[in-house]
């Protein structure tokens, strides 16, 4: 390592025997000597080296001269970091990178048992990484002695501000000594980045580095377009044409983290998952199982795009498209790193392409647009990397070759050829048979031309061989409909829609028949769960349904519908046909209702008609009108006692008397004013 100079001889060591063979761009930025005990800003992508460069810089300042750290005790240097995953991942690196210094390197972190760091804070550490909340909830504590900080690193600065940590930073910052040096790592140099600069850095070196203008230039962007029902399928063939030691595919929620391991468990695929819902130790057994080559493939949402470092990690899948640019760069730049080739795979349906144009045309990404993997291309693949087995590399044994020539004796080269085929197909997941989207790339002109609708065509459900019926938990009162109900059979069950035959629609459950092989399928697909999008819980039935007195409210809606041009108007031919019926008797009615009441022997009495009445009342509006007073006397009206309050002669005959005014009117006895 004498080709590095401004290394500490112990860290050149460290980096001889990890096989570091040059240094990344940040890292020989940091190994500037006018840097030394200096604060700085540095600017730089993920995947870029960081972690070993704040680590050089950090070594002349802690180590000041001497080679080895002495016994532990309050910790010399603090590095913060946005997640757990990260913190861990810090701390790794930098126990591999100052084992020759005898440095202690603790880490504390957010759900890991407190009380076990507490200890080892107790016992004493040189280095200490956490999370901001972790390491906040120890100083207050009392547990993390601040006072011989020497050095205060901020990696990947943007994120903790993102996730709200600007406070805990605040405190811990204020917490450290002033005259502390501060690093601060970043993605991006925002503003809100300047400002928490400008407040706890003094005089920072502003650091860009080639990589923050080159983005992921070791990356490999390619946009796979498939249709929508065909996104599944398509995963499958990528990852078996690139045959990845290790590939992570992101997903943008936990149910579709749950749904795609599943399925690739089903296909013979050692997967892992990693969401928030699983614990600290059940995330740090699935990264540690990607390392050992225990599991190949991680599926996992958008809480690990940052912060997870796999050396072999060669492939990135984006099941679902990323919400914006910048989760885009941080899932991709889990590979291509540090010098490494890696592959990021957009999976784009159809419907969705226009939307992955502008993520990548916002990210300045260029990818390339094609079709999945088929899989006459993933066979093709294995062949060529079948030729190139390592096996073929290695001579012949001594204790092998008497073994060998029997076997050649025996079976001939051919069949032991044949034997190793076999053998090497059996262990690789069959690839899928995807549709045909190439018109999407292509433009209109390319679409297939769609076969002739015939009469056999229409009703798919004719001449349907050996099939078995599942029920499900949605009927018409649910709203359950043939347009989202077949889509969501498919893309579930990983089908085809000519595996689906009859679908009879109940009120409150709906019988759908499938193929053997479409069932078997089916049933394998959704797991012993045996639920569907929307909680639609699916049932096995040990034979067809019974639908012949479900009535005419069970009948089916649409599997018996007949086709558009059998269905004529209605003014085409008439309604209802009443040639062949025989007129109707009228006797009958009247010998029905003339007939005598059985219980007292005698006629019973004819209802008066009200339409006579009706026609009598009519009448009297016929004759001309009148003046109802012409003939009727005037009243007479007594004449009103005096003495006698108003009011008392009414209800009498005769009528209300008129209301007398003035003096005539009665007065109160107390007020004296007049009544009304």
């Amino acid at each position: 390592m004498n080709n590095y100079e401004g290394i500490e001889p112990a860290l050149a060591v460290a980096l001889e025997k990890r096989g570091y063979s040059e240094l990344t761009p940040v890292q020989t930025a940091m190994l500037d000597p006018a840097l030394v005990d200096a604060d700085a800003l540095v600017s730089a992508q993920t995947g870029s080296g960081k972690t070993v460069a704040f680590g050089l810089a950090l070594a002349p300042t802690l180590l000041a001269g001497r080679q080895r750290f002495d016994r532990p005790g309050s910790p010399f240097a603090l590095v913060i970091a946005p997640t757990r995953e990260l913190a861990l991942q810090v701390q790794r690196e930098l126990e591999w990178l100052y084992e020759k210094t005898g440095a202690t390197v603790a880490s504390c972190v957010g759900g890991m048992d407190i009380r076990t760091e507490r200890r080892a804070l107790e016992r004493g550490a040189h280095i200490v990484v956490g999370t901001p909340g972790r390491l906040r909830d120890h100083i207050s504590r009392e547990v993390l002695d601040l006072s011989q900080i020497m050095a205060v690193v901020l990696d990947e600065a943007d994120e903790m501000l993102d996730l709200g940590f600007r406070e805990d930073l605040e405190f811990i910052l204020e917490a450290a000594p002033e005259d502390r040096r501060t690093l601060m790592f970043s993605a991006t140099v925002s503003k809100s980045i300047a400002r928490l600069a400008e407040s706890y850095q003094r005089d920072a070196v502003r650091i860009s580095t080639q990589s923050e203008q080159k983005q992921h230039g070791d990356i490999e962007y390619r946009a796979l377009v498939a249709a929508p029902n065909d996104r599944d399928h398509a995963i499958i063939n990528v990852l078996r044409f690139y045959e990845a030691k290790n590939a992570i595919v992101f997903c943008n929620t936990r149910a579709a983290v749950n749904h795609l391991t599943a399925r690739l468990n089903n296909r013979g695929f050692t997967v892992v998952a990693l969401s928030g819902e699983l614990s600290q130790s059940e995330r740090t057994h699935a990264l540690q199982a990607m390392r050992d080559g225990r599991a190949r493939v991680c599926i996992a949402t958008d809480v690990a795009a940052r912060g997870i470092d796999l050396p072999n990690l060669e492939l990135v899948i984006h099941a679902d498209l990323p919400t914006n640019p910048e989760t885009l760069l941080h899932r991709s730049g889990r590979t291509g790193r540090a010098g490494r080739k890696g592959v990021s795979a957009l999976v784009v349906p159809t419907s969705q392409k226009r939307k992955a144009e502008r993520l990548l045309q916002a990210a300045s990404l260029n990818a390339e647009w094609a079709s999945p993997p088929s899989a006459d291309d993933v066979n093709l693949r294995d062949n060529e990397r079948l030729m190139q087995h390592e096996a073929f590399s290695a001579s012949v044994e001594e204790d092998e070759a008497d073994l060998v020539a029997r076997l050649i004796e025996t079976h001939g080269a051919e069949k032991i050829a044949a034997a190793f085929v076999r053998q090497y197909r059996l262990g690789h997941s069959a690839p899928e048979d995807l549709s045909d989207v190439s018109y999407v790339l292509n433009g209109p002109k390319a679409r297939p031309e769609r076969a002739p609708r015939t009469e056999s065509s229409r009703d798919h459900n004719e001449d349907f061989g050996r099939s078995v019926w599942v029920s499900l938990s949605v009927g018409r009162k649910q709203n359950a409909e043939p347009r989202w109900l077949i889509p969501v059979l498919c893309r579930s069950g990983n089908i085809t829609k000519s595996a689906i035959g009859q679908i009879k629609m109940m009120q409150e459950e709906t019988f759908v028949q499938l193929t053997e092989d479409g069932a078997e399928t089916f049933l394998m697909a959704i797991g012993p769960q045996r639920t569907l999008d929307r909680g639609m819980r699916v049932t096995l039935l040990d034979q067809a349904p019974d639908f012949s007195s479900a009535g005419r409210s069970s009948a089916p809606r649409f599997s018996d519908k007949p086709a558009f041009q059998d269905r004529k108007r209605s003014n085409d031919r008439p309604s209802r046909d009443f040639q062949d019926r025989p007129p109707r008797e009228k006797s009958d009615f009247k010998k029905k209702f003339n007939e005598p009441a059985s219980d007292f022997g005698a006629a019973a009495p004819k209802k008066k008609s009200r339409k006579a009445d009706y026609a009598a009342a009519a009448g009297s509006y016929d004759q001309p009108s009148r003046d109802r007073f012409a003939d009727k006397p005037p009243r007479e009206q007594a004449p009103r006692d005096k003495g006698k309050p108003a009011g008392k002669s009414w209800g009498k005959p005769g009528g209300r008397p008129d209301q007398p005014t003035g003096s005539d009117r009665p007065r109160k006895k107390k007020t004296g004013k007049p009544n009304g």
